[in-house]
């Protein structure tokens, strides 16, 4: 090699890398500003003592869930315990959201990801009302777009955060709880009928039918009873017994009119138990899987036996709590009162299953 082409290749190789430099300078400055900030909290600052109260709001919706010292309850629910758990969960998950991937975000984009006026706002306040922090909660975000994106969970969620409304944020929770949604708040702990020892079921229109007996072990009676007429057993602890746990699917809103609930007219449910206390549950109409209901509970607890103690106890706990529904129209499964609500010939033995 003479020296004329070793000189023009050292040139080159000069060249080249003075381009590979210039390259890589570029690529830096054309780096998005928020790069920094990739695995930052999406909240800073905030803190759980803080929180007072947290707004949510959809396009057509408000829920708000405010603090009482140690309770929690939805304002839009009449002030109905909401479910400390979640609160919690929901509190603690904003603090734990980190900055994901930070892309610029054109008007359009904002339409598309839902981080406009149609998107979900969630905002977190003091106890004096003041602002602690805030974001809007677009679209799912998906690595791999499922086929039906609009009941998939998601990989993550689109976020706007207020005063950078040029950049969209990705972060790795598909915030499912950021609802205006009550049933997803709500405390569902609803009543417990233990130990019925009559059981009154009242249709609102054809004929109803009442169980008595006397005793935990004792035989369950129908009446009115007529010639001929065996009641099944089975059947008759599974009416009681559906009574023994109630949870409620949601509370409804305080202005429901009862016609539209249907409680204007309702199926009426007693429940008298050895403990001395009386439930009237009435039931409306259904919306979706869900019947209207109101639930009332009269007598002062008497429980007897080796463990009236430790009962007296547990009914003195759940009582208030109980006794709180009358004031509120509530959701409740239908399922729940499968076993109940059948008409009077259900509860009989067939003839044709004896032998």
């Amino acid at each position: 090699m003479n020296a004329r082409i070793a000189a023009v290749l050292v040139l080159l190789l000069v060249v080249l890398g003075g381009g590979a430099l210039l390259v890589r300078q570029q690529g830096a400055a054309q780096k998005p500003a928020a790069s920094g900030t990739l695995g930052q909290p999406l909240l800073k600052g905030l803190k759980a003592a803080d929180v007072a109260s947290i707004v949510i709001r959809e396009p057509k919706a408000t829920l708000t869930i405010a603090r009482k010292g140690e309770q929690w309850s939805i304002v839009e629910r009449g002030g109905y315990p909401a479910d400390f758990d979640k609160v919690r969960e929901f509190v603690l998950k904003a603090l734990e959201l980190k900055i994901g991937q930070t892309e610029p975000l054109g008007e359009k984009d904002r339409a598309r990801l839902q981080l406009d006026a149609s998107g979900t706002s969630v905002e977190f306040m003091s106890a004096d009302g003041k602002p602690l922090a805030r974001y809007i909660a677009g679209r799912k975000y998906f690595k791999t777009e499922p086929e039906k994106p609009e009941t998939a969970r998601g990989d993550g969620r689109f976020i706007l955060l207020p005063g950078d409304e040029k950049n969209v944020v990705i972060v790795s929770d598909p915030l499912a709880q950021a609802s205006t949604k009550s049933a997803d708040w709500v405390a569902r702990a609803g009543f417990a009928a233990e130990g019925v020892k009559l059981l009154d079921y009242r249709p609102v229109s054809g004929e109803g039918w009442k169980i008595e007996r006397s005793g935990d072990n004792a035989d369950w009676k129908l009446s009115p009873i007529r010639p001929g007429e065996i009641l099944e057993v089975t059947r008759a602890n599974a009416a009681s017994y559906s009574l023994n746990n109630i949870e409620l699917a949601d509370v409804a809103a305080k202005d429901v009119k009862s016609d539209d609930s249907g409680l204007d007219k309702p199926v009426t449910l007693v429940a008298t138990t050895f403990d001395g206390l009386t439930y009237t549950i009435r039931l409306g109409k259904l919306l979706g899987d869900n019947y209207y209901a109101q639930v009332g509970v009269e007598g002062e607890p008497k429980p007897q036996g080796k463990d009236a103690e430790d009962r007296l106890k547990k009914l003195g706990e759940r009582l208030p709590r109980e006794r709180a529904l009358a004031d509120q129209v509530v959701l409740i499964a239908k399922s729940k009162f499968a076993d109940i609500l059948k008409p009077r010939a259900d509860l009989l033995e067939r003839k044709d299953a004896k032998k």
